[in-house]
């Protein structure tokens, strides 16, 4: 079962990771970078977060504090100059690298393991979950705020409204499933 979860998550980060690359790739550079209100985030600031929250708990994620000392939270939430979008989609990849790698890495033994997050305890698997749901939470975002930017041109990531049916007729004609 342990075995399964590594490889099932796994699985699931990487449809989110290219889910939120498909819906940043609709995006132009201003889209990217702006914000709806001043208590939001834009795109860059959330894969700014992302790639900081990665980065701290993922990097010796046995064997020490999820959240490193040299972790600067705060200014994740800032851009600065220096954080052009390709530097930030930089550090995308190689936070989720860091990420994935680490997690592949595990063996099915580990996930009871304890490790800490801000000095708190958790099993390996309660703190892969609580990654996996932080970047679900962010990634949705993403989503949405590059389909709010790109309106009607969006191409969107799924099953496109109204096609349902013919989803599924061609997923079983191509031997994936069968439906009930």
């Amino acid at each position: 079962m342990a075995g399964d979860y590594i490889a099932t998550t796994t699985r699931e980060l990487r449809s989110l990771k290219r889910a939120a690359e498909r819906a940043m790739g609709q995006v132009s550079d201003e889209q990217f970078f702006a914000t709806l209100d001043s208590e939001t985030n834009s795109i860059a600031m959330l894969v700014k977060h992302i790639s900081g929250n990665m980065r701290s708990r993922w990097t010796d994620f046995l064997a020490a504090d999820g959240e490193k000392p040299w972790r600067k939270r705060d200014t994740e939430f800032c851009i600065e100059p220096a954080d052009t979008r390709a530097a930030l989609l930089a550090r995308w990849d190689e936070s989720w690298k860091i990420y994935l790698d680490t997690l592949e890495s595990l063996r099915p033994s580990d996930l009871e393991r304890s490790v800490t997050i801000r000095s708190e305890p958790y099993s390996a698997m309660g703190a892969a979950q609580r990654s996996f749901g932080h970047y679900s939470d962010h990634i949705g975002q993403i989503i949405l705020l590059a389909k709010h930017y790109v309106g009607a041109k969006w191409q969107t990531l799924s099953v496109p409204r109204g096609k349902s049916e013919e989803y599924n007729r061609d997923f079983v004609s191509k031997g994936f499933g069968k439906l009930r």
